[in-house]
């Protein structure tokens, strides 16, 4: 199962972008998360 994630405007692009390097890959990773698992545990959300 794969959902898209659907960023609004720019506001998520300018906020990611603004990120360290070690916090834009632990945003990647819940949004893999999301993504692809059928069931995502409450603390990721």
């Amino acid at each position: 199962m794969i959902r898209r994630v659907i960023a609004y405007k720019n506001f998520f692009v300018d906020f990611y972008k603004s990120q360290e390097l070690k916090v834009q890959q632990k945003i990647e990773y819940v949004l893999d998360l999301v993504r692809y698992e059928k069931q995502v545990p409450k603390k990721f959300l």
